[in-house]
């Protein structure tokens, strides 16, 4: 979509190296304009970097769409132009969220003793108030909450801390195994989220670019391509800025790559077309976690032979598969599938207010050397294979996560509301 058939309002907010404007037709949208500017040192230093509008672009609207994709709720609507995306409007928490797998930069300067190289497990959270006048002082958790902050008529407390607190490592996870398939490791990283003024909502808000992290190829200091090489130059010459704009283009470049095709897949042998209404709330239920998933009908007692060809079939694609045996009365598919297949095999029987205990015991009750898991529901099934299938997918780990942590934020909602009905 062309900048030109945005209609601008006034300028929001400007800083030092982005413009935000409303969206003059849509209230609850506005427009992110990058600039091509690099700065460091709470704007101490300060420098013009051609071309670093549409880089930065292009890192934050993949970011975003990976982090939607996986589930994550953020502020991001669709990119506009080569500099510029379409956001929800947001109130600004003037709270910056960092975490850290590995010690190094300002940590060891305020933690001294602490050896550079240490790694965080789980990853070292730190909040930091967003004042450039003090320089963005480091704040604990007690302080955040004693602030009292108020923001899009939102108290800013201990359930939206605690939202805010597991987003963010939620979002440092995912993103580091995505840059880890990618023989990159994340070393640290930050993030704000915003208050949307229309809903009350929290979400992961501003830009998520070469300025928000650290990032070290094989995990090695030196070839690091992140904005701290612009920070550690002892002079800035138009050939050092080259050398950062050139690793800010390599992130950019190598960003796409972090949502690529889906590489991993459930296929559902069920051994009647009577189970396809159970088979089909399975399919749902791995396409919501982005597990493609095929049906099968295939009988292992009235069609052995055939349903060995299509195991054949599925194992000489050396595509990672995890297969699911939908069989009630006596299961002979699930230990079939198991007994012949390296791949794991996980049975969901389709249950029966009269049998539904002798489907399960037929399901569970193996003969040595056999290895099927057994779940009760659709959903169980679907969430089953893609935990195994995110050991090796990157981009189904990061959905089962977000999945995990959307659970965990609407307890937690559900919590202060039940709270707040007394």
């Amino acid at each position: 979509m062309a900048e030109t058939e945005v209609k601008l309002g006034p300028v929001i907010i400007e800083g030092k190296t982005k413009v935000v404007y409303q969206v003059a037709d849509d209230p609850e949208l506005v427009l992110l304009k990058s600039k091509d500017r690099i700065t460091a040192g709470d704007g101490d230093r300060s420098h013009e970097l051609k071309g670093k509008a549409a880089i930065s672009t292009d890192t934050t609207t993949a970011i975003f769409q990976l982090l939607n994709s996986a589930g994550i709720k953020t502020h991001f609507v669709r990119r506009c132009d080569d500099t510029s995306f379409i956001g929800y409007k947001c109130d600004m928490i003037p709270i910056e969220w960092v975490t850290r797998r590995v010690a190094t930069g300002s940590f060891l300067k305020r933690n001294p003793g602490v050896k550079e190289g240490y790694r965080f497990c789980p990853p070292k959270q730190e909040t930091f108030f967003k004042d450039d006048a003090n320089h963005d002082p480091q704040w604990s958790y007690e302080q955040c909450l004693a602030a009292n902050i108020t923001v899009g008529g939102v108290l800013i407390g201990r359930d939206e801390l605690d939202i805010m607190s597991r987003t963010t490592v939620t979002v440092f996870e995912i993103l580091e195994r995505s840059w880890a398939s990618l023989d990159c490791s994340l070393i640290d990283m930050k993030i704000e989220f915003g208050v949307k003024p229309s809903t009350g909502e929290i979400v992961l808000a501003d830009v998520i670019d070469s300025d928000s992290w650290r990032l070290w190829p094989s995990g090695d200091k030196r070839l690091m391509k992140d904005k701290q090489v612009y920070r550690e130059l002892r002079e800035v010459t138009q050939e050092a800025l080259d050398t950062v704009k050139r690793n800010f283009e390599w992130v950019a470049e190598r960003v796409k790559l972090l949502i690529p095709k889906p590489n991993a897949r459930a296929v559902v042998f069920m051994g009647s077309a009577s189970d396809m209404p159970h088979c089909e709330k399975i399919r749902t239920s791995c396409q919501q976690l982005g597990v493609p998933c095929e049906l099968r009908v295939s009988s292992a007692h009235k069609g052995t032979e055939e349903t060995m060809k299509i195991l054949a079939e599925y194992e000489g694609e050396g595509i990672p598969t995890v297969f699911i045996a939908v069989a009630g009365r006596s299961n002979g598919l699930g230990p079939v599938l198991s007994g012949n297949a390296t791949w794991p095999v996980i049975n969901c029987p389709p249950l029966s207010g009269d049998w539904g205990s002798h489907d399960i015991w037929s399901s569970m009750r193996l003969p040595s050397g056999l290895g099927c898991a057994t779940v009760m529901f659709p959903e169980a099934a679907a969430l089953c294979a893609a935990q195994i299938l995110a050991l090796n997918d990157h981009v189904i780990w990061g959905n089962v996560r977000a999945k995990q942590l959307n659970t965990w934020i609407g307890l937690k909602e559900a919590d202060k509301k039940s709270r707040n009905d007394k």
